[in-house]
């Protein structure tokens, strides 16, 4: 799924192997529970760095942000590291399935307003470096991205949780984790295998670019010196996060009800 096109829509060189298998290193490091504030830092600014070593340009332009986003998100799914069940109960023991989705739930939530806060530190670093804004839409793309591979992280987690399987493989799994996100919807285990296309191809690849627009133009709102939006930043990255994870339990719930031929779901 390497994504190198050029950042105002132009085409360019591939993305090789090992850089986009260090982007995805970088975005899976933030996706973890546990990551202090000062790592989370640390890990958005190589992200943005890498952002720019992609040949990121033209960022004002929100056609040409949405490009790159989605371009970005297609490459790093893969690399989005999701625990099983099993692993899940070793990390959380003594919750039941309930009590397991919501702490999930919640970690993501804390971790994308994490990610908004961390945005903010970021942000202030480049202020007090160069007065320009230049470097600003790279970050709010850089932090979208984040948030939405911390996301994609929770959506899979929840499938397990739900017992609601997902795709085996990279490419299928991620496949099925962007149109999870942008539906905000379950997988349906009884569609067919689809390939790298359904993400690439025009209707799904119109509904991940209209997704990460509202994301992004969100985020836009938020931008200011010296962290005065980290705060906003935070709280909106928190109820989105909040918002995504309610409606795709809903949907999970009754496609766990299903699959278990109408055995009480989680409630």
């Amino acid at each position: 799924m390497n994504a190198g096109r050029g950042g105002a829509g132009q085409p360019a060189p591939d993305v090789p192997a090992e850089e986009a298998d260090q982007l995805g290193a970088t975005v899976a490091a933030l996706t973890a529970d546990d990551i202090a504030p000062a790592r989370r830092r640390q890990l958005l600014t190589r992200l943005v760095g890498q952002a720019r070593a992609r040949g990121v340009t033209d960022l004002f332009k929100p056609k040409a942000a949405v490009r790159w986003m989605a371009d970005t998100v297609a490459d790093v799914a893969p690399h989005v590291p999701i625990r099983d069940l099993a692993t899940l109960r070793r990390h959380f023991p003594d919750l039941d399935d309930d009590a397991l989705a919501e702490r999930l739930i919640r970690n993501a939530a804390r971790a994308t307003a994490g990610v908004g806060a961390a945005g903010g530190g970021v942000a202030a670093v480049e202020w007090a470096v160069t007065p320009t804004l230049l470097s600003a839409p790279v970050l709010l793309a850089a932090e979208t991205v984040a948030v939405v591979a911390i996301e994609l992280k929770l959506i899979g987690e929840l499938h397990e949780v739900h017992h609601v399987p997902l795709p085996a493989g990279g490419t299928q799994r991620a496949v099925a984790l962007i149109q999870s996100w942008v539906t905000q919807r379950g997988v349906n285990p009884m569609m067919p295998g689809v390939g790298v296309s359904a993400v690439l191809g025009t209707a799904a690849r119109r509904e991940l670019r209209d997704s990460l627009l509202r994301r992004f133009g969100r985020n836009l709102t938020t931008l200011g010196p010296f962290l005065t939006g980290a705060a906003v930043a935070g709280y909106l990255n928190r109820r989105a996060t909040r918002s995504l994870a309610d409606q795709l339990r809903r949907d999970l719930r009754q496609q766990g009800r299903e699959l278990r031929g109408g055995r009480p779901a989680l409630p």
